[in-house]
């Protein structure tokens, strides 16, 4: 009988001591991104799985895109057509560009003769006035053939433009993940049809979760922003495991304390609503239950 009394005096004490008191409680919550579709189309590949770990910038699938391709091919087809009537500058203008040479030289022939007596000055003057005329001739021909060249390029330029809208629309039809992270819910399967803002699937990075917790106004003096604070979770066997958090945002306003944190008494107490930053080694779950303990000595 005595040996009975020690071991439930022990089990009293035990569970006395194991008690956590903690200062404020909330549940964990995770920033979630809805990934959608940016194409409209049938999904043709989609390998997304719940639960699944997804790196930033992983191609997950792509949305039939033959269409926009035959439609880009056509596009470079039209350009190529409109450019193949560019004129050639350089051949158009072979044959001035010969008799300029030639009457240069005729000029430069009769300039002799004349310094030799052997030509007349209006003879200089006509080979003069020949080189001229024949420079004019040129300069108008470029003119003009830079012109025609230049109205092609700009007819094109739309065409252009036309390609660079098709191409970034080809490159939505990849999807694309944006975030590291873990998948928490798929919304859609391949062959299913995709169009744009259809949510695709949702992805939350749990290597940092965030516990939602609520203080009271007692309390709010006590705590600031990138204060270091102790999380508490369940653990088996009744005990509790702990990890480091940091403050990292604290409401402005105050809110009256949500049902599912207190009892029905204190639903009508205005709190302060805070969110602690934690590293998750993959026990913290979202939705779960967690406390916090500010500061020794503030605990209830």
């Amino acid at each position: 009988m005595k040996k009975l009394v020690i071991l439930f005096a022990a089990f009293i004490a035990g569970c006395a001591g194991g008690e956590i008191k903690y200062d404020a409680s909330g549940t964990f919550e995770a920033v979630e991104t809805i990934v959608s579709a940016e194409a409209n189309g049938i999904i043709k590949k989609f390998t997304v799985q719940e639960g699944q770990e997804l790196k930033a910038d992983q191609v997950v699938g792509y949305v039939d895109s033959v269409q926009l391709y035959l439609k880009k091919k056509q596009l470079e087809a039209q350009i190529a057509a409109v450019l193949s009537k560019k004129p050639n500058i350089a051949t158009q203008i072979a044959s001035l560009q010969e008799q300029l040479r030639q009457a240069q030289r005729e000029q430069q022939r009769v300039e002799n003769l004349l310094k030799a007596d052997a030509a007349t000055k209006k003879q200089f003057d006509d080979a003069n006035a020949q080189v001229e005329i024949i420079k004019k001739q040129i300069a108008a021909q470029e003119s003009s053939l830079g012109i025609t060249s230049k109205s092609l390029n700009e007819e094109s330029g739309p065409l252009t433009v036309q390609i660079a809208q098709l191409e970034d629309q080809l490159a939505k039809c990849k999807i694309v993940n944006e975030v590291n992270g873990t998948v928490l819910t798929k919304y859609a399967e391949p062959n299913e049809m995709a169009a744009v803002g259809k949510p695709l699937y949702k992805i939350a990075d749990l290597s940092e979760i965030l516990l939602r917790a609520y203080v009271t106004g007692d309390q709010l003096p006590t705590i600031k922003i990138g204060q270091q604070v102790t999380v508490l979770i369940d653990a088996p066997e009744n005990s509790y495991k702990e990890y480091p958090g940091e403050i990292q945002w604290i409401s402005s306003k105050a809110e009256f304390t949500p049902k599912t944190i207190q009892t029905k008494d204190e639903r009508a107490n205005l709190v302060y609503a805070v969110k602690i930053r934690v590293k998750n080694d993959g026990l913290i779950k979202i939705g779960m239950y967690g406390e916090v303990k500010l500061a020794a000595g503030t605990s209830k």
